[in-house]
């Protein structure tokens, strides 16, 4: 370091400079780190934006394989954005943190080594100075000696001046020698000391001081180097996990399945209506005997009443040309049994409904049994509380349950209906509600068709309905003179059921009755009261006693 005893100006310059690209760095760092949360929160934000929202349609679209892998590819991306986030955490804590502290320890050694260095200087500085004032100091002692010298000499070779004058001068003479030989003793020491000084200033103060200056700016350059290796190490690290989230995106779009899609179209809008048949030939060379095919689609608007007819093949099944799904979307909500919609999708809607009361009614239940266990505790343990404090709960969730179970017992019947099994409801309660809705404006679907015309558009005249239910009549006396179900055997009513749904029938708890149908499955049981009172109750509220011979043993309430 010998060569920059002359440049320490130029050191403190450049060691300054070091810290300014630190801090520079630093700085470059700290923006990284912002950018990468920016767009990490903007990936995030994204991802969220392209979310399907709960219960709405968007949920219902992501059946399809195609959507399923766009959900992956939106999931996977909000997982990139958490190793964005990562590379910014880890910046801010290995690189940005490490280096200010770094930088705060750098300025305070840096200021402690040129502080060691000003004062080495001034040190040097002040020694010059005394070794310069002693050197002045001797230089006019010794002009004093000799001025006194020649004076001596002088008043000695003058014969008019005084022995005492010549005497008086000769001891001055000899005081400026003694002084002049003191100063040049002191200028000599001061002289060598200060070669020690100025020695040890050069050759071991001022290398120790720079020495410790290059140390520092050698770790310096050494710390950024290995800040920048960080750098590149913490985009490394997550690498493999981005890795994964892409192969991810890849998987899903390689599971895209166009043709498990296709059919998840086919059985989502199949109407499960049959073709219509083949139209038939209307001879209009006999006017008097002209009669109009029931599966024709296009007859004139212009044409006279058409009569109704009950066998051709395509009453009630509606090409989705005509306009009843239009005009039941403009009327409002459908009927509550969906009979507004095709057969198939009847059926899913119907099935999608009892399902959902299903689930609703193990709600119901869990929340009973729960109840029951705590009432047990309280009873088995008083000071834990009241038992009687659940009863209101436990009597609201039992008519919660009922009710759910009445509407469940609805909703299959219409189900079965659908499907062509046995109808739940009876054939005259059947017959009654079809009535209703007939007349009601809500499930105008279930008489649109016939009113509707061949081209689609509806007739203004009513009489047709009127005439197709005038064979119903017949039918109805028919079906009350039939047998009425023979009884398989009695039950005991174990609690009081309000039966104030379709099909159901009120008992009182003790009450014995005759049981006609037993449970299905279904969770109900068939009973009769009396020759004109039947229906069904919930089987967990019966006790059923099956005996052949039970008719003959018990009469008529």
């Amino acid at each position: 370091m010998h060569e920059f005893l002359d440049q320490f100006d130029n050191l403190e310059k450049h060691t300054q400079w070091g810290i300014d690209v630190l801090e520079k760095y630093i700085k470059f760092v700290k923006e990284r780190t912002e950018i990468e949360l920016s767009y990490a929160k903007q990936l995030r934000n994204l991802s969220k934006k392209y979310q399907p929202k709960k219960n709405s349609k968007e949920e219902e679209e992501y059946r399809y394989t195609s959507t399923k892998a766009f959900l992956a590819t939106l999931n996977e991306m909000n997982d990139y954005a958490g190793q964005h986030e990562v590379i910014s955490e880890n910046m801010t804590s290995l690189i940005t943190g490490e280096l200010t502290r770094y930088v705060q320890e750098l300025k305070q050694e840096r200021k402690s080594h040129f502080h060691d260095g000003r004062k080495a200087q001034q040190h040097i500085e002040t020694c010059w100075k005394q070794l310069e004032a002693s050197k002045r100091r001797f230089e006019r002692d010794c002009k004093e000696a000799d001025r006194a010298q020649q004076y001596f000499e002088k008043m000695d070779a003058d014969i008019n001046v005084t022995k005492a004058d010549v005497e008086k001068a000769r001891q001055q003479a000899q005081l400026r020698h003694q002084m002049a030989e003191d100063s040049k003793a002191e200028y000599s020491s001061t002289l060598q000391k200060f070669n020690s000084e100025q020695h040890d200033h050069y050759y071991t103060h001022i290398p120790n001081i720079f020495q410790k200056i290059q140390d520092m700016e050698e770790r310096r350059i050494v710390r950024i180097g290995e800040s920048m290796k960080t750098f590149a190490d913490v985009d490394r690290q997550v690498i493999p996990i981005i890795g994964k989230c892409l192969d991810e995106i890849t998987k899903a779009a390689e599971s895209i399945d166009h043709k498990n899609d296709s059919q998840l179209v086919i059985e989502a809008f199949k109407s499960g209506f049959e073709p219509p048949g083949d139209i038939d030939f209307e001879d209009y060379t006999q006017p008097m005997k002209r009669t109009v095919s029931e599966s024709s689609l296009s007859n004139s608007r212009g044409d006279g009443k058409s009569e109704p007819k009950f066998g051709g093949k395509s009453k009630g099944k509606l090409w989705p040309f005509i306009k009843k799904n239009k005009l039941s979307l403009k009327l409002g909500a459908g009927p509550e049994d969906f009979s507004n919609l095709p057969p198939e999708q009847r059926r899913k809607k119907l099935q999608q409904k009892v399902d959902e009361l299903n689930k609703d009614i193990q709600k119901e239940m869990d929340q009973r049994d729960a109840l029951t266990k705590m009432k047990d505790v309280y009873i088995k343990n008083p000071q834990m509380g009241d038992a009687a404090s659940v009863d209101h709960r436990l009597a609201e969730l039992a008519q919660n349950i009922e009710k759910l179970r009445l509407e469940v017992q609805k909703f299959e019947g219409w189900l079965a209906e659908v499907e062509g099994r046995l109808p739940m409801r009876t054939e005259q309660a059947r017959r009654q509600s079809g009535l209703y809705e007939a007349q009601n404006t809500s499930a105008v679907n279930s008489c649109a068709q016939d009113r509707e015309s061949p081209d689609g558009s509806y007739t203004e005249e009513q009489s047709q309905e009127t005439e197709m239910k005038v064979p119903a009549t017949d039918f109805d006396d028919e079906f009350d003179d039939e047998e009425p179900l023979p009884t398989i055997g009695t039950c005991k009513a174990l609690y009081t059921f309000e039966g104030q749904n379709e099909g159901t029938i009120s008992v009182a708890e003790g009450e014995m009755l005759y049981v006609i149908e037993e449970d299905k499955g279904d969770g109900w049981t068939r009973i009769r009261r009396n020759e004109d009172e039947e229906g069904y109750v919930p089987t967990s509220y019966v006790e059923v006693y099956l005996d052949k011979n039970a008719k003959g043993a018990m009469t008529y309430i």
